[in-house]
């Protein structure tokens, strides 16, 4: 097989449908790294991520929803999620929560290699970056698949939404988010009006993560519009 084949990483915790698959995307030209529970695909996607990730939404150890989400937080490569639940709600969530495709349970293998094709190649067409998971600027280190913070090498504990709105933040390194966005992401969509949520926990994330929160170096407030994560941090003057 060339050594540049795309490596995909298949989620399945049943066997035969995982050995299926498998077979018939070895048998395309693709690398398979196979997972049976969120877990392990975890430390797959850790140690050799993948160009494209196919789940199940039905794991053992982890709901399919809450595991692409932790993916989302540093893997951009390309999700085809395979289910039984056929409720557009569950479709909905799963495309919500970062999920580039949904097939439902049966499908045909022909269906699932033709969609392969299509995301691999809208990825190429992006740059067909993984990402890292692990995020550094100046003194903030955030281990994105362990999901810890570091500031000057001492570890920072963060509640679960100012986590999110961190890593939020950490996939639009340099980009500003608007107030709107950032509430949609870290909210979600009913929340969008509810600016005063942003402010409260921006203030308290700068307490934790920056050295003179009046001054910050890090998290950057566009004025009137929202926020961004420095691309490029300054040398304090201290």
């Amino acid at each position: 097989m060339p050594a540049d084949s795309p490596r995909v990483l298949l989620v399945e915790d049943e066997l035969p449908i995982r050995k299926l698959l498998s077979n018939a995307l070895t048998a395309a030209g693709y690398v398979i790294d196979e997972s049976d529970s969120a877990q392990q695909a975890i430390r797959h996607a850790t140690q050799s991520p993948p160009e494209l990730v196919i789940l199940d939404l039905g794991l053992p150890d982890m709901d399919g929803q809450e595991l692409i989400q932790r993916l989302r937080e540093w893997l951009q490569a390309p999700i085809i999620v395979l289910s039984a639940r056929d409720q557009d709600q569950q479709k909905i969530a799963a495309l919500d929560h970062g999920a580039d495709d949904y097939l439902t349970k049966p499908f045909s293998t022909g269906e699932l290699l033709a969609r392969v094709r299509v995301a691999l190649r809208h990825a190429s067409r992006s740059g067909d970056e993984t990402g890292s998971t692990v995020f550094e600027r100046g003194d903030l280190k955030v281990d994105l698949a362990a999901r810890r913070v570091f500031v000057a090498n001492i570890e920072i504990h963060l509640t679960p939404i100012e986590y999110k709105l961190l890593t939020t933040l950490i996939r639009n390194c340099g980009k500003v988010l608007t107030h709107r966005q950032l509430l949609k992401e870290v909210w979600g969509p009913d929340q969008v009006q509810e600016t005063h949520y942003l402010r409260v926990f921006m203030a308290n994330l700068r307490r934790k993560l920056e050295a003179d929160p009046a001054q910050p170096r890090y998290l950057l407030t566009e004025q009137g519009i929202g926020y961004r994560l420095a691309s490029e941090i300054m040398p304090s003057d201290t």
